[in-house]
């Protein structure tokens, strides 16, 4: 990369004794600020041996709780605020490797605004040291600026590019060679930009019999054509122009997704659905249409296409690979695709946005380490297909929103969670309206959210507008009906409010039994419910039974191993304990705690609340 001493320099700058070391990397889009972290992070890891966090700071919240997370560090309290939260994993991290020098990277900080804004998120500890990637000049930072490339380096940079064919590397040399001059000149109008000149030398790889001044006079004819182009996209400009129909529409799709890291796969299930969207639907279809009407428009059908496509991007620098199937777009590179996208080519937004609901539909309420390891990497692209919720069918369109909350809920990051929710709520409003089904089931996920967190006096209005829309839309014994009942009861037994409570759990368990069979997964929320507020009110006869029919569905619809059968051991494990039945309690407490431990994580909440329930076992 020609950025040895940059490196260096960076690396002199963050090691400054024993106090807190902030730097940040300035420069214009495209000098490779990004880059040159990422490259001093590999190259300079070992003198971080307390561990790295890279955190993209339009996400620094959910970021720094998913590293602690991933550390099992406690988690912040519930009550405290983004900052403190962030602090406390800090702290966190500090005392849990008190020994050696961590490093936190912020990419991409905007301006000086936001700088100030990030201020009560920045590490105190003197063990810490803060890299900063930003256009900006921030004021009391030291800064390391990335004007351009020395012109040495940029050369460099520009052989390396075009000399990725190791047959043809003795011709490629005597072509450098022959054109020393010109390949300065061509680095030097291209501003010594890392991203220009990268693009620029895949380029020329791919037409090694184009001389480097000819290379400069078509860039130069783009910035004549319009006034406005920099050299850096009179570069994407000419590469787009050498891209074959097909290619041009892959780089439009990715457009579509978020600045991170791509799961290959992802894109894949994208143009699947593209073919399944248009695809004739029946018999009589399928008869008199011809084969390639439906999806003419897409040109990636074919998997040869598609791979093909991906390698011609990756080969002229237009894509990255960063991983094992996954792939990167610089951000200006994102934005000169998304740009390209024509406002009528919805097929291509509804193929990627059916895909990432998909991938949504498959988040359950209840997120095992199995589920965050397996969607994690998609949550981004799920949270950017969520403007496109309009091109996805009505009965599916508040999937997205519902996912991507669970994903947080499921892992204590509240605030995240109740922005999806309440931005699913307003979308569903939107294109229903305030009395539709699709409307009752976001205010209903708005409020158990809320009740999760011991907002009870939010929780409960949002619970009866939920019941009222839900009954006039489905009728009063209807299965759904039976879990907004059940809901608004256990809100009310939280409250201690059982004599409102039971006429409600008694009437969702009358519909459940009615409407479903008896060994339905809903039939045994509808048990353990009543059975729970039979126990809180000292009703243990009456309680059990019902404890053990909901053990016996669970086991048998969900398996041993679900969460749902270790509430439901956890339940009548509390059932016995409190009758003093302890000998009976305690195989089920460490049942529970044991698949809670395998499918939650150690660090969950409820883990956390069966470790709790067994020490309380023992203490008496």
């Amino acid at each position: 990369m020609g950025r040895s001493q940059d490196l260096i320099d960076l690396h002199r700058l963050l090691q400054q004794g024993d106090r807190l070391a902030i730097t940040a990397a300035t420069g214009m889009g495209g000098i490779g600020k990004t880059d040159l972290a990422w490259h001093y992070a590999e190259q300079y890891q070992a003198d971080y041996a307390a561990g790295i966090w890279w955190i993209a700071v339009d996400q620094l919240v959910v970021k720094v709780l998913e590293y602690a997370l991933r550390m099992e560090l406690p988690p912040p309290p519930e009550q405290f605020d983004e900052a403190a939260k962030v602090q406390w994993c800090y702290q966190k991290w500090a005392e849990a490797i008190p020994q050696g020098v961590r490093l936190i990277i912020w990419d991409d900080v905007g301006d000086v605004e936001a700088y100030r804004c990030l201020q009560p998120f920045l590490p105190t500890d003197d063990r810490f040291r803060l890299l900063i990637t930003t256009r900006a000049n921030l004021p009391e930072v030291q800064q390391l600026p990335l004007e351009t490339l020395p012109p040495l380096a940029a050369y460099q940079l520009l052989y390396e590019q075009i000399h990725f064919n190791r047959d043809k590397r003795a011709e490629i040399d005597r072509r450098i060679l022959a054109e020393q001059t010109e390949a300065g000149a061509l680095c030097k109008w291209l501003g010594d930009l890392p991203l220009a000149i990268r693009v620029v030398g895949s380029f020329l790889n791919a037409e090694p019999d184009l001389l480097f001044a000819e290379m400069q006079q078509r860039l130069q004819a783009e910035t004549v054509q319009n006034e406005a182009l920099l050299p850096v996209e009179a570069a994407f400009n000419l590469s787009w122009a050498k891209l074959n129909p097909a290619e041009q529409q892959l780089a439009k799709l990715l457009g579509l997704f978020a600045l991170v890291p791509i799961p290959w796969k992802l894109v894949e299930a994208a143009v699947e659905h593209c073919r399944q969207l248009f695809l004739p639907r029946n018999f009589w279809q399928r008869l008199f249409s011809k084969a390639v009407e439906p999806v003419q428009w897409c040109l990636l059908l074919e998997p040869g296409t598609l791979e093909r496509a991906r390698r011609q991007l990756v080969s002229l620098s237009l894509l990255s690979r960063v991983g094992s199937e996954q792939y990167l777009l610089h951000a200006l590179m994102r934005q000169f695709f998304a740009a390209k996208l024509e406002p009528e080519a919805d097929g291509l937004r509804q193929g990627f946005a059916v895909a990432m609901t998909e991938v949504a539909q498959t988040i359950p309420l209840t997120v095992t380490l199995d589920v965050i390891a397996r969607v994690k990497p998609a949550i981004p692209h799920l949270e950017a297909a969520t403007v496109y919720t309009y091109l996805v069918s009505g009965e599916d369109c508040d999937s997205l929103h519902i996912g991507v909350a669970w994903f947080y809920q499921g892992q204590s990051v509240w605030q995240e969670a109740e922005h999806w929710l309440k931005a699913c709520r307003e979308m569903t409003i939107k294109r229903f309206g305030e009395k539709h089904f699709a409307t009752a089931t976001s205010l209903n996920n708005l409020a158990l959210l809320y009740s999760s967190q011991g907002r009870y006096g939010e929780a409960e209005p949002l619970y009866l507008q939920s019941l009222d829309i839900t009954r006039s839309q489905l009728g009063p014994d209807y299965p759904i009906t039976a879990l907004s009942l059940n809901n608004l009861a256990g809100l009310y037994r939280a409250q201690g409010r059982y004599g409102e409570a039971e006429p409600l759990y008694l009437q969702a368990l009358n519909i459940t039994r009615s409407q479903l069979e008896s060994d339905h997964p809903i039939t045994a929320l509808s048990l353990n419910n009543l059975a729970g507020l039979y126990r809180a009110q000292g009703r243990y006869s009456e309680a059990e039974p019902l404890y053990l029919q909901a053990l016996d569905i669970t086991r048998l619809q969900l398996g041993a191993e679900h969460p749902n059968t270790a509430l439901s051991l956890n339940n009548l494990a509390a059932l016995y304990e409190s009758q003093g039945r302890y000998s009976e309690a305690e195989p089920l407490y460490l049942q529970a705690l044991d698949i809670r431990r395998s499918q939650l994580g150690l660090d969950h909440p409820n883990t956390a609340s069966n470790l709790n329930n067994l020490a309380g076992l023992y203490h008496v």
